[in-house]
Protein backbone atom coordinates (compact mmCIF):
# COMPACT_ATOMS: atom_id res chain seq x y z
CA UNK A 1 0.00 0.00 0.00
CA UNK A 2 1.21 3.19 -0.76
CA UNK A 3 2.00 5.10 2.60
CA UNK A 4 -0.34 8.24 1.88
CA UNK A 5 -3.04 5.64 1.60
CA UNK A 6 -1.53 4.38 4.86
CA UNK A 7 -1.90 7.37 6.48
CA UNK A 8 -5.06 8.29 5.15
CA UNK A 9 -7.26 5.34 6.21
CA UNK A 10 -6.01 5.55 9.82
CA UNK A 11 -7.05 9.71 9.44
CA UNK A 12 -3.46 10.85 10.28
CA UNK A 13 -3.51 13.36 7.01
CA UNK A 14 -4.74 16.57 7.73
CA UNK A 15 -3.21 18.96 5.48
CA UNK A 16 -1.12 18.27 2.44
CA UNK A 17 0.96 20.88 0.09
CA UNK A 18 -0.70 18.72 -2.65
CA UNK A 19 -3.03 15.73 -2.25
CA UNK A 20 -2.57 13.66 -5.83
CA UNK A 21 1.27 14.82 -6.71
CA UNK A 22 2.52 13.80 -3.18
CA UNK A 23 0.60 10.68 -3.25
CA UNK A 24 2.24 9.85 -6.87
CA UNK A 25 5.41 11.16 -5.79
CA UNK A 26 5.29 8.54 -2.61
CA UNK A 27 4.90 5.39 -5.36
CA UNK A 28 8.90 5.44 -5.71
CA UNK A 29 10.86 4.01 -2.93
CA UNK A 30 13.37 5.63 -1.20
CA UNK A 31 11.99 8.91 -0.28
CA UNK A 32 14.16 11.75 1.86
CA UNK A 33 11.55 13.43 4.48
CA UNK A 34 11.97 14.75 7.61
CA UNK A 35 10.24 15.61 10.36
CA UNK A 36 11.48 18.03 13.40
CA UNK A 37 11.47 17.80 17.04
CA UNK A 38 12.90 20.72 19.13
CA UNK A 39 14.31 19.43 22.71
CA UNK A 40 12.49 21.93 24.45
CA UNK A 41 12.38 19.60 27.67
CA UNK A 42 14.31 16.25 28.52
CA UNK A 43 11.28 14.00 27.36
CA UNK A 44 8.85 13.95 24.31
CA UNK A 45 5.72 12.88 25.18
CA UNK A 46 2.38 10.59 23.99
CA UNK A 47 1.27 14.01 21.02
CA UNK A 48 4.87 13.08 19.42
CA UNK A 49 4.02 9.39 19.00
CA UNK A 50 1.97 10.33 15.86
CA UNK A 51 5.19 11.80 14.41
CA UNK A 52 7.35 8.86 15.72
CA UNK A 53 5.78 6.40 14.22
CA UNK A 54 5.34 8.28 11.26
CA UNK A 55 8.92 8.16 10.43
CA UNK A 56 8.58 4.30 11.49
CA UNK A 57 5.71 3.63 8.82
CA UNK A 58 7.72 5.46 6.45
CA UNK A 59 10.60 3.30 6.55
CA UNK A 60 9.24 0.05 6.94
CA UNK A 61 7.24 1.21 3.44
CA UNK A 62 10.74 1.63 2.05
CA UNK A 63 11.29 5.42 2.38
CA UNK A 64 14.21 7.07 3.89
CA UNK A 65 13.10 9.12 7.17
CA UNK A 66 15.21 11.51 9.04
CA UNK A 67 15.01 12.10 12.64
CA UNK A 68 15.56 15.76 13.39
CA UNK A 69 16.83 17.70 16.33
CA UNK A 70 16.29 21.16 16.40
CA UNK A 71 19.61 22.02 18.56
CA UNK A 72 19.48 25.74 17.02
CA UNK A 73 15.36 26.20 16.73
CA UNK A 74 15.24 24.82 20.38
CA UNK A 75 17.16 27.75 21.53
CA UNK A 76 14.86 30.16 19.62
CA UNK A 77 11.37 29.01 20.28
CA UNK A 78 8.15 28.08 18.09
CA UNK A 79 5.67 30.33 18.42
CA UNK A 80 3.31 28.34 16.76
CA UNK A 81 0.34 27.70 19.16
CA UNK A 82 1.72 29.71 21.70
CA UNK A 83 0.83 33.08 23.21
CA UNK A 84 3.11 34.33 24.44
CA UNK A 85 6.89 33.90 24.82
CA UNK A 86 8.62 31.21 25.84
CA UNK A 87 11.20 31.41 28.45
CA UNK A 88 14.67 31.02 26.39
CA UNK A 89 17.19 27.78 27.88
CA UNK A 90 20.88 28.15 27.72
CA UNK A 91 22.80 26.09 25.11
CA UNK A 92 23.68 23.51 27.59
CA UNK A 93 20.27 22.69 28.78
CA UNK A 94 19.05 22.54 25.16
CA UNK A 95 22.05 20.11 23.97
CA UNK A 96 21.28 18.20 27.11
CA UNK A 97 17.59 17.32 26.21
CA UNK A 98 18.23 16.77 22.64
CA UNK A 99 21.11 13.93 24.06
CA UNK A 100 18.39 12.35 25.96
CA UNK A 101 15.27 12.81 23.35
CA UNK A 102 17.54 11.40 20.52
CA UNK A 103 18.76 8.28 22.81
CA UNK A 104 14.99 7.65 23.69
CA UNK A 105 14.11 7.74 20.14
CA UNK A 106 16.62 5.66 18.71
CA UNK A 107 15.69 2.98 21.59
CA UNK A 108 11.83 3.63 19.98
CA UNK A 109 12.69 2.70 16.32
CA UNK A 110 14.91 -0.43 17.27
CA UNK A 111 11.73 -1.86 19.30
CA UNK A 112 9.56 -1.24 16.31
CA UNK A 113 11.91 -2.66 13.99
CA UNK A 114 13.27 -0.16 12.00
CA UNK A 115 16.76 0.17 13.73
CA UNK A 116 19.08 2.26 11.55
CA UNK A 117 16.19 2.73 9.27
CA UNK A 118 15.47 6.11 10.73
CA UNK A 119 18.40 8.53 10.46
CA UNK A 120 19.08 11.49 13.51
CA UNK A 121 20.12 14.39 12.63
CA UNK A 122 20.32 18.07 14.73
CA UNK A 123 19.47 21.60 12.77
CA UNK A 124 22.78 23.16 14.79
CA UNK A 125 25.29 21.15 12.67
CA UNK A 126 24.36 23.55 9.69
CA UNK A 127 23.12 26.81 11.63
CA UNK A 128 25.88 27.59 13.79
CA UNK A 129 28.60 27.97 11.20
CA UNK A 130 26.62 30.57 9.19
CA UNK A 131 27.12 34.45 9.99
CA UNK A 132 24.58 36.49 10.22
CA UNK A 133 25.24 38.48 7.04
CA UNK A 134 24.57 34.77 5.05
CA UNK A 135 21.52 34.51 7.00
CA UNK A 136 19.81 37.92 5.81
CA UNK A 137 21.75 37.70 2.73
CA UNK A 138 21.18 33.96 1.37
CA UNK A 139 17.86 33.25 3.64
CA UNK A 140 16.06 36.36 4.80
CA UNK A 141 16.25 37.67 1.20
CA UNK A 142 13.28 35.33 0.41
CA UNK A 143 11.11 36.17 2.61
CA UNK A 144 8.76 39.33 2.43
CA UNK A 145 7.13 40.69 5.86
CA UNK A 146 4.15 40.84 4.09
CA UNK A 147 4.13 36.82 3.58
CA UNK A 148 5.54 36.37 7.08
CA UNK A 149 2.78 38.39 8.66
CA UNK A 150 0.36 36.15 7.10
CA UNK A 151 1.14 33.38 9.04
CA UNK A 152 -1.11 31.95 12.07
CA UNK A 153 1.49 31.43 14.40
CA UNK A 154 3.09 35.28 13.64
CA UNK A 155 -0.61 37.22 13.41
CA UNK A 156 -2.42 35.70 16.26
CA UNK A 157 0.64 36.90 18.47
CA UNK A 158 0.73 40.67 16.69
CA UNK A 159 -2.78 41.37 17.66
CA UNK A 160 -1.87 41.05 21.21
CA UNK A 161 -0.67 44.07 22.58
CA UNK A 162 0.51 43.13 25.94
CA UNK A 163 2.74 39.83 24.70
CA UNK A 164 3.24 40.93 20.46
CA UNK A 165 6.31 38.77 19.19
CA UNK A 166 10.19 39.54 19.11
CA UNK A 167 12.11 39.46 16.49
CA UNK A 168 13.77 36.18 17.76
CA UNK A 169 10.49 34.31 17.49
CA UNK A 170 9.60 36.13 14.19
CA UNK A 171 12.71 34.68 12.91
CA UNK A 172 11.86 30.89 13.76
CA UNK A 173 9.55 30.15 10.18
CA UNK A 174 13.07 31.43 8.69
CA UNK A 175 15.19 28.80 10.26
CA UNK A 176 12.75 25.84 10.29
CA UNK A 177 12.67 27.37 6.41
CA UNK A 178 16.31 27.00 5.96
CA UNK A 179 16.53 23.38 7.46
CA UNK A 180 14.15 22.40 5.03
CA UNK A 181 15.79 24.14 1.60
CA UNK A 182 19.51 22.74 3.51
CA UNK A 183 18.56 19.17 3.54
CA UNK A 184 16.30 19.35 0.38
CA UNK A 185 20.00 20.88 -1.51
CA UNK A 186 22.14 18.58 0.70
CA UNK A 187 20.41 15.15 1.15
CA UNK A 188 17.56 15.26 -1.63
CA UNK A 189 15.15 15.83 0.87
CA UNK A 190 11.77 16.19 -0.43
CA UNK A 191 8.92 16.15 2.41
CA UNK A 192 8.23 17.75 5.38
CA UNK A 193 6.12 16.00 7.82
CA UNK A 194 4.77 17.54 11.15
CA UNK A 195 2.06 18.60 13.59
CA UNK A 196 -0.87 20.83 12.20
CA UNK A 197 0.32 23.78 13.94
CA UNK A 198 3.01 23.34 11.66
CA UNK A 199 1.43 24.11 8.25
CA UNK A 200 2.69 27.58 8.45
CA UNK A 201 6.18 26.81 8.67
CA UNK A 202 6.45 23.58 6.43
CA UNK A 203 4.79 25.86 3.22
CA UNK A 204 7.56 28.61 4.06
CA UNK A 205 10.17 26.08 3.55
CA UNK A 206 8.75 24.84 0.34
CA UNK A 207 9.02 28.43 -0.72
CA UNK A 208 12.34 28.81 0.14
CA UNK A 209 13.26 25.39 -1.73
CA UNK A 210 11.44 26.85 -4.84
CA UNK A 211 13.00 30.61 -4.72
CA UNK A 212 16.20 28.84 -4.26
CA UNK A 213 16.35 25.73 -6.21
CA UNK A 214 12.99 25.65 -8.34
CA UNK A 215 12.68 22.07 -6.92
CA UNK A 216 9.48 20.43 -5.99
CA UNK A 217 8.92 19.31 -2.26
CA UNK A 218 5.70 18.48 -0.55
CA UNK A 219 4.21 19.01 3.46
CA UNK A 220 1.96 17.03 5.18
CA UNK A 221 0.60 17.32 8.58
CA UNK A 222 -1.18 15.47 11.12
CA UNK A 223 -4.89 16.51 12.76
CA UNK A 224 -4.56 17.44 16.89
CA UNK A 225 -5.52 14.41 18.70
CA UNK A 226 -8.94 15.17 20.85
CA UNK A 227 -10.96 12.90 23.20
CA UNK A 228 -14.57 11.93 22.60
CA UNK A 229 -15.03 13.84 26.45
CA UNK A 230 -13.32 17.02 25.31
CA UNK A 231 -10.29 16.16 27.22
CA UNK A 232 -6.68 17.36 26.16
CA UNK A 233 -5.21 14.12 25.01
CA UNK A 234 -2.36 13.22 26.75
CA UNK A 235 -3.05 14.56 29.83
CA UNK A 236 -3.45 13.06 33.03
CA UNK A 237 -4.53 14.24 36.42
CA UNK A 238 -0.70 14.32 37.29
CA UNK A 239 -0.22 16.19 34.22
CA UNK A 240 1.27 15.56 30.76
CA UNK A 241 2.40 11.54 29.57
CA UNK A 242 6.10 11.43 28.90
CA UNK A 243 8.15 8.81 26.90
CA UNK A 244 10.67 9.31 29.48
CA UNK A 245 10.17 6.48 32.02
CA UNK A 246 12.00 8.97 35.00
CA UNK A 247 8.85 11.13 34.32
CA UNK A 248 6.45 8.69 33.73
CA UNK A 249 6.40 5.48 35.03
CA UNK A 250 5.63 2.42 32.79
CA UNK A 251 2.89 1.32 34.63
CA UNK A 252 0.94 5.32 34.52
CA UNK A 253 2.01 5.10 30.88
CA UNK A 254 -0.07 1.43 30.65
CA UNK A 255 -2.75 3.12 33.12
CA UNK A 256 -3.30 5.51 30.45
CA UNK A 257 -4.30 3.94 27.43
CA UNK A 258 -5.93 0.92 28.97
CA UNK A 259 -8.29 3.90 30.53
CA UNK A 260 -9.14 4.99 27.44
CA UNK A 261 -12.97 6.02 26.52
CA UNK A 262 -14.59 3.15 24.44
CA UNK A 263 -15.26 6.15 22.05
CA UNK A 264 -11.57 7.07 21.29
CA UNK A 265 -9.86 3.43 21.58
CA UNK A 266 -10.56 2.61 18.02
CA UNK A 267 -9.51 6.03 16.72
CA UNK A 268 -6.54 5.18 19.14
CA UNK A 269 -5.80 1.77 17.69
CA UNK A 270 -5.19 3.91 14.59
CA UNK A 271 -2.85 6.09 15.53
CA UNK A 272 -0.77 4.78 17.71
CA UNK A 273 -0.26 1.21 16.44
CA UNK A 274 1.19 -1.00 13.73
CA UNK A 275 -2.13 -2.95 13.70
CA UNK A 276 -3.84 -3.39 10.38
CA UNK A 277 -7.71 -2.35 9.49
CA UNK A 278 -9.19 -5.97 10.15
CA UNK A 279 -7.81 -6.31 13.48
CA UNK A 280 -8.99 -2.63 14.51
CA UNK A 281 -12.38 -3.41 12.54
CA UNK A 282 -12.76 -6.67 14.65
CA UNK A 283 -12.23 -5.14 18.29
CA UNK A 284 -14.40 -2.49 17.20
CA UNK A 285 -17.32 -5.22 16.84
CA UNK A 286 -16.09 -6.56 20.15
CA UNK A 287 -15.99 -2.94 21.94
CA UNK A 288 -19.61 -2.27 20.83
CA UNK A 289 -20.58 -5.98 21.63
CA UNK A 290 -18.64 -6.64 24.71
CA UNK A 291 -17.88 -3.87 26.18
CA UNK A 292 -17.01 -4.87 29.70
CA UNK A 293 -14.07 -6.99 28.38
CA UNK A 294 -12.04 -4.15 27.18
CA UNK A 295 -10.55 -5.69 24.75
CA UNK A 296 -9.80 -2.92 22.79
CA UNK A 297 -7.92 -0.86 25.56
CA UNK A 298 -5.72 -4.33 26.70
CA UNK A 299 -4.51 -4.23 23.29
CA UNK A 300 -4.43 -0.35 22.60
CA UNK A 301 -2.40 -0.08 26.38
CA UNK A 302 0.05 -3.85 25.67
CA UNK A 303 1.07 -2.94 22.04
CA UNK A 304 1.76 1.23 23.21
CA UNK A 305 3.83 -0.05 26.80
CA UNK A 306 5.52 -2.53 24.42
CA UNK A 307 7.01 0.21 22.06
CA UNK A 308 7.83 2.98 23.97
CA UNK A 309 9.20 0.61 27.16
CA UNK A 310 9.69 -2.48 26.32
CA UNK A 311 8.16 -6.00 26.63
CA UNK A 312 10.19 -6.93 29.86
CA UNK A 313 8.38 -3.65 31.41
CA UNK A 314 5.20 -4.27 30.27
CA UNK A 315 5.84 -7.86 31.78
CA UNK A 316 5.86 -6.53 34.92
CA UNK A 317 3.30 -3.67 34.47
CA UNK A 318 0.82 -6.75 33.27
CA UNK A 319 1.72 -8.17 36.40
CA UNK A 320 1.22 -5.35 38.93
CA UNK A 321 -2.19 -4.67 37.34
CA UNK A 322 -3.23 -8.71 37.60
CA UNK A 323 -2.05 -8.57 40.94
CA UNK A 324 -3.92 -5.42 42.11
CA UNK A 325 -7.09 -5.86 40.28
CA UNK A 326 -7.52 -9.69 40.12
CA UNK A 327 -5.99 -10.85 43.48
CA UNK A 328 -3.36 -12.40 42.32
CA UNK A 329 0.42 -12.89 44.21
CA UNK A 330 2.47 -10.06 45.38
CA UNK A 331 5.23 -11.77 45.95
CA UNK A 332 5.80 -12.42 42.42
CA UNK A 333 5.33 -9.02 41.25
CA UNK A 334 8.46 -6.43 40.60
CA UNK A 335 8.54 -4.19 43.79
CA UNK A 336 10.05 -0.78 42.09
CA UNK A 337 6.59 -1.24 39.37
CA UNK A 338 4.73 -2.01 42.51
CA UNK A 339 5.43 1.23 43.96
CA UNK A 340 4.75 2.86 41.44
CA UNK A 341 1.51 2.03 40.97
CA UNK A 342 0.55 2.45 44.40
CA UNK A 343 2.26 6.26 44.02
CA UNK A 344 -1.05 7.86 44.77
CA UNK A 345 -1.78 5.86 47.69
CA UNK A 346 -1.70 7.00 51.55
CA UNK A 347 1.91 5.87 52.78
CA UNK A 348 4.31 5.89 55.45
CA UNK A 349 7.68 5.34 56.51
CA UNK A 350 9.55 3.96 58.97
CA UNK A 351 13.45 3.02 59.64
CA UNK A 352 12.91 -0.27 60.13
CA UNK A 353 10.37 -2.79 61.52
CA UNK A 354 10.58 -2.18 65.21
CA UNK A 355 9.57 1.12 64.49
CA UNK A 356 6.54 -0.19 63.22
CA UNK A 357 3.25 0.09 65.06
CA UNK A 358 0.72 -2.68 65.56
CA UNK A 359 -1.54 -3.21 62.87
CA UNK A 360 -4.77 -1.75 63.91
CA UNK A 361 -2.89 1.58 64.70
CA UNK A 362 -0.85 1.32 61.51
CA UNK A 363 -4.23 1.15 59.86
CA UNK A 364 -5.57 4.07 61.65
CA UNK A 365 -2.13 6.17 61.10
CA UNK A 366 -1.96 5.22 57.56
CA UNK A 367 -5.82 6.32 57.21
CA UNK A 368 -7.40 3.64 56.16
CA UNK A 369 -9.66 2.95 59.16
CA UNK A 370 -10.87 6.09 61.27
CA UNK A 371 -9.73 4.78 64.70
CA UNK A 372 -7.66 1.66 66.39
CA UNK A 373 -11.09 0.03 67.15
CA UNK A 374 -12.41 0.44 64.16
CA UNK A 375 -9.18 -1.49 62.49
CA UNK A 376 -10.04 -3.80 64.86
CA UNK A 377 -13.42 -4.39 63.84
CA UNK A 378 -12.48 -3.91 59.99
CA UNK A 379 -10.11 -7.16 60.56
CA UNK A 380 -12.31 -9.28 62.57
CA UNK A 381 -15.13 -8.95 59.41
CA UNK A 382 -12.38 -9.89 57.21
CA UNK A 383 -12.22 -6.86 55.44
CA UNK A 384 -8.47 -6.05 55.87
CA UNK A 385 -5.62 -7.22 53.44
CA UNK A 386 -2.12 -7.66 53.87
CA UNK A 387 -0.07 -8.32 50.31
CA UNK A 388 -3.50 -9.34 49.25
CA UNK A 389 -4.22 -11.76 51.67
CA UNK A 390 -7.03 -11.79 54.29
CA UNK A 391 -5.98 -10.79 57.54
CA UNK A 392 -7.10 -13.29 60.26
CA UNK A 393 -6.49 -11.42 63.38
CA UNK A 394 -5.62 -7.93 65.12
CA UNK A 395 -3.10 -9.69 66.70
CA UNK A 396 -1.14 -10.78 63.20
CA UNK A 397 2.73 -9.35 63.79
CA UNK A 398 4.47 -8.01 61.12
CA UNK A 399 7.67 -9.91 59.99
CA UNK A 400 10.51 -9.12 57.81
CA UNK A 401 9.19 -11.68 55.32
CA UNK A 402 5.75 -9.06 55.28
CA UNK A 403 7.99 -6.59 53.57
CA UNK A 404 8.12 -7.08 49.36
CA UNK A 405 12.09 -6.86 48.69
CA UNK A 406 12.78 -6.38 52.01
CA UNK A 407 11.08 -2.40 52.56
CA UNK A 408 7.50 -2.93 50.92
CA UNK A 409 4.09 -4.06 52.83
CA UNK A 410 0.65 -3.01 51.00
CA UNK A 411 -2.65 -3.12 53.28
CA UNK A 412 -5.97 -3.16 51.61
CA UNK A 413 -9.31 -2.15 53.10
CA UNK A 414 -12.12 -3.36 50.81
CA UNK A 415 -11.56 -3.77 47.19
CA UNK A 416 -9.84 -0.53 46.08
CA UNK A 417 -8.64 1.31 49.23
CA UNK A 418 -4.69 1.18 49.20
CA UNK A 419 -2.27 2.12 51.76
CA UNK A 420 2.04 1.59 51.11
CA UNK A 421 4.17 1.12 54.53
CA UNK A 422 8.15 1.41 53.31
CA UNK A 423 10.96 0.76 55.33
CA UNK A 424 14.14 2.25 55.30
Amino acid sequence: MNIFDELSWRGLVHQTSDDAGLREHLETPGRVLYCGFDPTADSLHIGNLVPLLALARFAKAGHRPLFLLGGATGLIGDPSGKDKERQLKTAETIAASAEKIKTHALAFFARVGVEGEVTPANNLDWTRPMSVIEFLRDIGKHFTINYMMAKDSVKSRIGREETGISYTEFSYMILQSMDFEHLNRTLGCTLQIGGGDQFGNITAGLELIRRKTGNTAYGLTFPLITTASGAKFGKSEKGAIFLNPELTSPYAFYQYWINADDRDVCNFLRYFTFLPKEEIDALAVETAERPHLRAAQKRLARETTAMIHGEEELAKVEAVTEALFGGGELHAVDPGTLKAALEAAPGLNFEALPDVPPLPKLLADIGLCPSNSQARKDIKAGGIYLNNERVPSEDRALVAEDFLGGDLLILRKGKKNYGVVTLG
